[in-house]
């Protein structure tokens, strides 16, 4: 078994462990943060080319939860920058998995947070508080739902419908 890096299970050995419990997010995503492995409950935001809601949430406790969010695969704009990751560590988020760009991508690496998005681009998004929270969202083949638990690594991402362990030998 993989050693596990402050606590989280690796995602092989959750694959190994529970296979008919986990879903596999496609590849395609690449980690942007200063955490390359992290894990937590799902909270989600559904949004294109508009990060206000993004802002919103991370403005709240983040009680160790991941923020999924669907930007549609858009590569247009960034969904969350520095400023946006440096408030999500903040109020206690571990991270972000995003089907959309980042920004500050240097300065997001700095922190000591969890980001896994699929490319980097430099134009913001706009403000118009489009967008929707705490509701189902499905990218690279799978669905995420708030209260879900997903778990990113250098391998990949999976998720599960509760909180996952290893079993013990």
């Amino acid at each position: 078994m993989t050693k596990a890096a402050a606590g989280a299970p690796a995602t092989c050995d959750l694959c190994d462990a529970w296979p008919e419990r986990v879903r596999v997010l496609a590849p395609g995503f690449a980690s942007f943060g200063g955490r390359r492995r992290f894990h937590g409950e799902v909270a989600t935001v559904r949004c294109l080319e508009d990060n206000s809601k993004v802002r919103e949430q991370v403005a709240s406790p983040g009680r160790g939860r991941v923020l999924v969010v669907d930007g549609g695969g858009s590569l247009r704009c960034a969904l969350m920058g520095d400023r946006v990751a440096g408030d999500a560590l903040a109020n206690g988020w571990a991270g972000f998995l995003i089907n959309g760009c980042i920004r500050d991508v240097e300065a997001v690496r700095a922190l000591g947070i969890g980001v896994y998005a699929l490319a980097p681009m430099p134009r913001k998004s706009e403000k118009r508080n489009r967008g929707e929270v705490d509701v189902p969202v499905s990218f690279g083949g799978t669905t995420f739902r708030p209260g879900d638990w997903v778990y990113c690594d250098e391998d990949g991402v999976v998720v599960s419908d509760a909180a996952l362990d290893l079993p013990v030998d």
